[in-house]
């Protein structure tokens, strides 16, 4: 192939992928408002520069540079008994990494849910369990263990509390929580959010993920609950 029929191949294939991606994000995003009118919530498609420091407890919201929120869907949802605030959406950040010789940027996408809870809790932090815990904890640096050793072998727990911890995660709740398999679920100064914050998902994935949440939070003992309140 002559070498300008190949610059203008590529070029074509380079505009045919751009238009794909722009029409796949215009049907996110009106499938994303749709969603948002039916749970009664105000949605934002617009960049959204501030939601990294609103929201800085979070680590995943403070990675890299350029970060953005956008298709923002906001309101409130009953838990706990009461009507809390929550915030949903998309967020990108990019990375942009040199060897001496180059230098190449990558842009990350994810989806998160934020609930703010009636009061505020010390920090409780619930994962899937990764390589480099089990790494750490062969030398000493262990998250917090349960009775069940299938929950403490499935997931990283860790609070500055842990008798906070060890009342939230009760027997019930760990079973709920093995068997919905979650991503991380992080409290933090207020807030609580879920999100495995390495990907965007589908518009019925938030409905999904506020529903468990609405059950994560009907699982709270009452007596701990009633001690919050307090």
């Amino acid at each position: 192939m002559a070498p300008f029929l190949l610059v203008a191949f590529v070029a074509v294939a380079v505009g045919v992928l751009g238009w794909l991606g722009w029409k796949a994000d215009r049907e996110r995003q009106a499938a994303l408002e749709s969603l948002a009118k039916e749970m009664g919530l105000s949605f934002d498609p617009d960049a959204d520069s501030m939601h990294d420091d609103e929201y800085s407890q979070f680590e995943i919201f403070r990675r890299g540079h350029s970060r953005i929120a956008r298709n923002t869907m906001e309101g409130t949802a009953d838990l706990f008994g009461r009507r809390c605030h929550l915030r949903c959406g998309d967020f990108r950040y990019k990375v942009t990494r040199s060897n001496g010789k180059s230098t190449t940027t990558t842009t990350y996408n994810f989806s998160y849910l934020i609930v703010h809870p009636p009061w505020d809790t010390p920090p409780l932090l619930i994962r899937p369990e990764g390589v480099f815990d089990k790494i750490a904890g062969a030398f000493g640096f262990d998250d917090i263990d349960f009775e069940s050793e299938e929950f403490s072998r499935r997931f990283y727990v860790k609070s500055t509390d842990k008798r906070f911890a060890y009342d939230v995660l009760h027997p019930r709740m760990m079973e709920f929580l093995l068997a919905a398999q979650p991503p991380m679920l992080d409290i933090e100064n207020g807030a609580l959010c879920i999100s495995d914050g390495a990907r965007r998902w589908d518009p019925h994935v938030f409905r999904d993920r506020l529903a468990f949440v609405a059950k994560f939070c009907e699982l709270w003992p009452r007596h701990l609950v009633k001690d919050l309140e307090r």
